[in-house]
């Protein structure tokens, strides 16, 4: 593991010893972090340390440890006291979890604050937490892995915003390049007088442009006023869906968005969205820093990464192998584990209908495999709401790597594995993000998934093997004589409304 650097030199490891192993540990370790930053203190405990973690627990706490740091050099007062207390909190929930010892990570506010020191120890008396106080280009690398958790293949410019700083880090090729801090946190921006803002923001972005260049193909927006701004963004177009992970703007999005806040009431806005008023007070100088940004570095699209710091520690932890590895597969693998009847049927099921799709764009084959691990994962649920439970939870689950357009496409293959028709579904708004052609590949692979699950307990390929002729316009089932015997009238019906949906005559081949 690279160890922290801390500002006084000092090269420290949080977490320890490897969480990595042992495939037990990977699979089951509860890892509890927390976040001690300007304006949030946020306790989080995955579950599993693997390579798309489940949140077992996660609390925020908004102190506002830095507000007023940039007049007075110390903590705030009252956000020391908050802090505090939601600190004995997390170390007192983290016992009762039996998790010891708690990464703590303490950012800006701590580390500039003249107090900051001072605050470490009163914690570590007080709690037994020590707080481990990481520099600017640190925080920066942490923010910028905890993108890579997300986005294994992310290219571009990571900035993560925070009370009182604003990160930038460059990532290419699975790896942080250049990384600076800045000082653009909305509470230092407050003691800029009104009148020289637009000015002050700018000159820092375009000394920062210079610094990391303006390139990249995508900035990924880290921190909780950049989600709030999206959340704007979101109810402004009317957007169908409220998953922030991988929310996509445009340049000309922002710049409208950024214009519609200022003419909006926030108070309004904020109780319709469930935004704390802590964070909307924010948003307005954080609108102005992200439209600089956009226009000093003209990226083509803009990313909301709801993975930051906390994700970035546990990434540091990965070996290389499980870097590699697709995080929605693991986190399908993990839910059927997890919640199917017949965990490792998936697999089986995938291998009997990959000859409906051949040679599939890796994109859409990750999300073929996913389907076929997840098809299952709900059948605990009533049957009159299994098909929108499916799609619901695929839509509004923590997986990663997975674009809004790609969950849709998951979430309706899904429900069709429960039900023929999408008619009148509650979900319907969401399905406008697909194309037609998106959504009839989608109900090819629910109705394919819906046949062959059912097809056989054990392994479909030991009842038959499929064959699909796009030219002829045929889909061949050739039974083995077991599967004879499970050619009912259930799996006839079945088979004939996956051949319905590809277009295809529908043939049955005996033994």
């Amino acid at each position: 593991m690279n160890g922290v650097m801390t500002t006084s030199g000092q090269t420290i490891e949080p977490f320890g010893r490897s969480l990595f192993e042992r495939l037990t540990e990977r699979a089951l370790s509860r890892v509890g972090v927390v976040d001690v930053g300007s304006n949030s203190i946020r306790m989080v405990v995955f579950d599993g340390a693997a390579r798309s973690p489940a949140y077992f627990y996660n609390e925020k706490v908004m102190a506002g440890l830095g507000q007023g740091l940039a007049v007075t050099g110390r903590l705030n007062p009252e956000g020391a006291r908050r802090g505090m207390a939601a600190l004995k909190r997390f170390a007192a929930l983290a016992d009762g979890m039996g998790i010891k010892p708690l990464t703590c990570v303490a950012t800006a506010a701590v580390r500039e604050a003249e107090d900051g020191p001072a605050f470490r120890k009163a914690v570590e008396a007080e709690t037994g937490l020590r707080l481990w106080v990481i520099d600017g280009e640190e925080e920066a690398r942490l923010s910028a892995q905890g993108v890579l958790l997300g986005w294994p293949e992310a290219r571009g410019l990571v900035c993560d915003i925070g009370g009182n700083s604003m990160e930038l880090a460059e990532l290419a090729d699975g790896k942080v390049g250049r990384r600076i801090t800045t000082p653009l946190g909305p509470f230092r921006l407050q003691q800029v007088k009104p009148a020289d803002l637009r000015d002050h923001i700018r000159a820092i972005i375009e000394d920062a442009a210079r610094k990391m260049g303006t390139e990249h193909e995508q900035i990924y927006l880290v921190g909780g006023s950049w989600r709030a701004i999206a959340r704007l963004d979101m109810q402004r177009a009317d957007y169908p869906m409220t998953v922030l992970h991988e929310y996509r703007m445009t340049p000309d999005s922002v710049a409208d968005t950024v214009d519609w806040i200022a003419k909006q009431d926030l108070g309004q806005l904020r109780g319709k969205l469930g935004i704390s008023s802590s964070r909307m007070e924010l948003v307005p100088l954080a609108s102005q820093v992200l439209r600089e940004l956009v226009k000093a570095f003209a990226p083509p699209s803009l990313a909301v990464s709801s993975y930051g710091i906390r994700e970035g520690l546990l990434y540091e932890q990965m070996p290389q192998n499980l870097r590699a590895r697709d995080p929605l597969i693991e986190a399908a693998r993990f839910a059927e584990r997890q919640m199917a009847r017949m965990p490792g049927f998936g697999k089986k099921l995938y291998q009997f209908l990959e000859p409906l799709f051949k040679d599939p764009e890796p994109s859409r084959e990750r999300l073929i495999k996913a389907a076929c691990l997840l098809h299952d994962t709900t059948w605990r649920t009533h049957p009159d709401y299994r098909a929108d439970a499916c799609f619901d939870n695929v839509t509004r689950s923590n997986m990663a790597a997975l674009s809004h357009n790609e969950r849709i496409f998951l979430g309706l293959s899904l429900l069709h594995r429960y039900r023929n028709s999408r008619a009148n579904s509650a979900m319907a708004p969401l399905f406008s993000l697909l194309s037609e052609a998106e959504i009839r590949d989608a109900e090819v692979l629910g109705k394919a998934m819906r046949f062959g699950a059912m097809f056989s307990i054990k392994d479909p390929a030991e009842a038959g093997r499929l064959k699909y002729s796009q030219k002829k316009k045929q889909v061949e089932l050739r039974l083995t004589e077991t599967g004879q015997a499970l050619m009912g009238e259930v799996a006839l019906a079945r088979f004939n409304s996956l051949a319905s949906a590809l277009g295809a005559e529908p043939v049955v081949i005996a033994p």
